[in-house]
């Protein structure tokens, strides 16, 4: 049962590594970490907090479109072509289908927002030139453009001899190359210098993109529940909607919730995402604690086990031959 699990996931994050919009999304979401530190040059307040706003906005983002559209690939796009009837015929059980896709999902989420977060780091490293006489971090700068360009002359060549897919192959090698170039930098300041301790890299960010990727996640087990019944359009509103409740669900059901049986049934059924989002944190200087993170981590878990027993129950009585 675990190799058809097993085999389900690697297909789905295969197949999502491979769809055009996946890399469309990431390029794009690279090229706004890229713009960022122009954009906030002319903020009337910290340019540097807008600069990590802007970031973790742009890291919660295309994760939440990469969790609709890869959902919608790997679930709704095979029940309307009949091809999951080949492998539920195998026989795989409904509920290990889910969660193999689930996973699969998962996977390719996770390499998405790693790699974002690494940018979204480098980002930060290099900061906004508030004044006139502030320079350019060139250590970042020709960090990130040397990964950016191995990972397009190892993806050509890789495409062009051994015919790998080039965007899937670019990503994994600009992951690996961002990685090594962060790994780096770790030690160096903006002057080439060996100088751990003034790298400019705050374990606030590394808190803040966790408490994100719960989210994201969250939102995946969404995508998986409603792409088990409906098309792209419906999955896309569906989480864009349980997106902006989670948001103000405490404005929407806190007070309501004293009182109304509805009101705390709304605020149970819908995922509070101000857990995950810390603006506050960012504009009023409060640090993260790790506790912090593994209560969050426990909600979000329950939240997506119990979102998946929903996406079970669905699926069980979909017709898909």
């Amino acid at each position: 049962m675990l190799n058809k699990l097993f085999a389900i996931a690697k297909n789905t994050f295969t197949e999502a590594l491979r769809q055009p919009v996946y890399a469309i999304i990431i390029i794009s979401a690279l090229l706004m970490l890229f713009i960022s530190p122009s954009i906030t040059m002319y903020t009337m307040d910290d340019d540097n907090k807008m600069l990590r706003e802007i970031g973790l906005s742009t890291i919660f983002l295309s994760g939440l479109f990469i969790a609709i559209f890869t959902a919608t690939g790997a679930i709704t796009e095979e029940i309307e072509s009949k091809t999951v009837i080949t492998v539920l015929s195998k026989p795989v059980p409904r509920p290990i289908f889910i969660f193999g896709k689930f996973l699969g999902i998962t996977a390719a989420v996770l390499v998405s927002h790693y790699l974002l977060t690494i940018a979204h780091f480098l980002m930060l490293r290099h900061g906004v030139l508030e004044t006139a006489s502030d320079t350019h971090d060139w250590s970042v700068i020709s960090f990130a453009f040397g990964s950016v360009i191995i990972a397009c002359l190892l993806g050509t060549f890789l495409n062009y001899f051994y015919d790998w897919k080039f965007t899937s192959t670019a990503i994994i090698v600009l992951t690996v190359a961002a990685t090594l170039s962060m790994t780096v930098l770790l030690f160096i300041d903006r002057d080439w210098k060996y100088n751990p301790t003034n790298n400019s890299f705050a374990l606030f960010d590394l808190y803040a993109s966790a408490l994100l990727l719960q989210a994201v996640l969250i939102l995946v087990a969404v995508a998986v529940m409603i792409s088990t019944r409906f098309n792209i359009v419906i999955t896309l509103a569906s989480c864009i909607t349980v997106f902006l409740l989670g948001l103000i669900s405490d404005y929407l059901f806190g007070k309501a919730a004293e009182t109304a049986v509805w009101a705390k049934i709304a605020r149970a059924a819908v995922p509070n995402f101000q857990i995950f989002w810390i603006t506050d944190a960012i504009y009023e200087g409060v640090d993260i604690q790790a506790k912090y993170i593994l209560i969050s981590s426990s909600y979000a878990g329950f939240y997506i086990i119990g979102i998946l027993f929903v996406a079970i129950a669905m699926f069980q009585s979909r017709q898909v031959g």
